[in-house]
């Protein structure tokens, strides 16, 4: 299957804000978030982005998009019920094409310079079904993940056929679902922030928001759904995802984006500089 279409949710309440962030990318670039975002969302044969956004939000985040405005569409989330529904605001957009779907208060970064949605949209299009980047993540993170447990494709590594989906799980709820052989003990497999979803999940969402229309709605309800009906597949994706709306977050995706990239010699050259100064204010306030 061919993916054309990509969706990044950044509806969020406590996300509004952090797409129209500045940063500068690997080729030392100033950007916003929302446009590096949308870069990675380019890859392959994707060609038009919709972005779910707050009411009213439209024009600032278009101010964002920097060359990318003729390929993006803005779409209003309508109420605020949850991740999965704004996922699901995007139904009309996606129509019956698969899509890829990144979420808009996380920056992802590869260890070269091949795009993480890249290699994501290849198995995806090999596998002709879903496919959701997910990284072995220690037990303590867990509240704050979506995780899946499966069993690994024979043959293929870092593939992992889904059985189960749970949205920030216990230690004791992952222990009893979610192990999956062959990670470190206390690690679990959870998600990326980055999918390729069939028009199936458009469905899904929509018969569980009509069977409560005023609940919140997870995608990952939706997601163990699509594990009941149809091939769904995780893939451990390379890199590393950094979680912008965290406490220092955009000062550690900074650095990650700046240490990947052409300017690297230069921030290792300005870290150890502040470095030096910080242990020579030290050892001058020991010696008063």
């Amino acid at each position: 299957m061919k993916i054309r279409k990509a969706v990044i949710t950044a509806a969020g309440r406590d996300q509004s804000a952090l797409p129209v962030q500045t940063l500068n990318d690997r080729d030392g670039r100033e950007k916003s978030v929302l446009e590096i975002l949308i870069d990675q969302c380019l890859a392959r044969d994707v060609d038009h982005v919709a972005v779910i956004v707050s009411p009213g939000y439209e024009d600032r985040y278009a101010q964002a998009v920097g060359s990318h405005a003729g390929r993006v569409t803005f779409i209003p989330q309508p109420a605020p019920l949850g991740y999965g529904y704004a996922v699901y605001s995007a139904r009309s957009f996606v129509g019956n094409d698969p899509f890829l779907h990144l979420v808009g208060d996380h920056l992802y970064v590869a260890p070269d310079n091949t795009g993480i949605s890249a290699g994501l949209l290849q198995i995806a299009e090999v596998q002709s079904c879903s496919v959701s980047a997910v990284q072995p993540t220690r037990e303590s993170l867990l509240p704050m993940y979506g995780c899946v447990g499966g069993r690994h494709m024979p043959g293929r590594r870092g593939l992992y056929r889904v059985e189960a989906v749970v949205e920030k799980p216990t230690p004791t709820e992952a222990e009893q679902k979610l192990m999956v052989s062959g990670l470190r003990s206390g690690h679990y497999l959870c998600f990326f922030g980055m999918h390729v979803l069939t028009p199936a999940i458009m469905t899904i969402l929509g018969e569980l928001h009509s069977a409560a229309p005023d609940k919140s709605l997870t995608l990952s309800s939706g997601l163990a759904e699509l594990a009941r009906r149809e091939q769904y597949i995780a893939y451990e994706a390379p890199g590393r995802r950094f979680d912008i709306g965290s406490r220092y977050g955009l000062v550690v995706a900074q650095l990650a984006l700046a240490l990947s990239g052409r300017d690297r010699p230069e921030i290792l050259a300005r870290l150890l500089e502040l470095l030096a100064d910080r242990e020579l204010s030290a050892a001058a306030a020991g010696d008063d």
